[in-house]
């Protein structure tokens, strides 16, 4: 292999800045699962928790109960059926489409992460906070937050598919920052419902986030490779879905 193909070979620089923020995300989950592991962060864990609640009755979380149901309703953006039914609405539509590889690459990317969520928790099995009654029902350990590591995974999966599509740069920034809001929301609701410490959150956000930016830059650097041309209907699909940006177009 030359030098030219060497070069041709290499990832475009935005699939590369993926790359490195997945393994910036890798390496943040390992930190903070050390930290985890040798008790570094419970003081600060039991503080924030405890910020949220009332310091008369820490079993009353802060704010009226319509907040409270608020939150219960943010949280439930995370669970498992709620994220496992959007993504069937949106992969069903890709393979009616007629982007049936794309579908693949979706739910190939959600399923294992769902897979990891699991394999995980087992792993460090780390019990749920017992400082505050539960907001809600909690079924396996604490470490790291499932809702938080599916919504990361599973809004930006899907706000990068939908940004993919979209001509203004405004546009693209917008659906990008919802996902991350909606992200951001479901974490905090977890603490808020007192039924994961931060530290929970902020590690399903990590490994989420890398999981999700991982599985898209591999994609990427796969459809792109030289040499590599979409199938006939995955093509017409694409154009039948709408123009891309000036600078997406091959």
């Amino acid at each position: 292999m030359n030098l030219r193909q060497l070069w041709q070979r290499r990832p475009v620089p935005h699939v590369l800045a993926a790359l490195i923020a997945a393994a910036a995300g890798l390496w943040a989950f390992i930190a903070l699962s050390d930290e985890v592991r040798e008790g570094g962060l419970h003081t600060l864990d039991r503080t924030i928790l405890l910020a949220m609640r009332n310091p008369a009755d820490p079993s009353d979380p802060l704010g009226p109960r319509w907040f409270e149901e608020f939150m219960r309703d943010l949280t439930g953006l995370g669970g498992h059926g709620v994220l496992g039914l959007l993504l069937l609405a949106v992969a069903s539509f890709l393979v009616l489409a007629g982007l049936r590889r794309t579908a693949g690459s979706v739910l190939a990317a959600c399923l294992s992460g769902a897979v990891l969520s699991a394999l995980l928790k087992d792993l460090f099995a780390r019990p749920r906070p017992d400082l505050v009654p539960h907001g809600a029902y909690v079924l396996s350990p604490s470490f790291p937050s499932g809702h938080a590591l599916l919504s990361a995974l599973v809004y930006l999966t899907l706000a990068a598919l939908v940004s993919r599509h979209l001509g203004q740069r405004r546009l693209k920034l917008h659906v990008i920052t919802v996902a991350v809001l909606l992200t951001m929301l479901v974490g905090i609701s977890r603490v808020y419902l007192g039924v994961h410490w931060p530290s929970d959150v902020l590690a399903g956000w990590a490994i989420g986030a890398a999981w999700a930016l991982g599985w898209w830059g591999i994609a990427q650097m796969l459809a792109t490779r030289p040499g590599a041309r979409p199938a006939e209907t995955e093509a017409a699909a694409e154009e039948a879905l709408g123009p891309r940006s000036p600078g997406q177009r091959g």
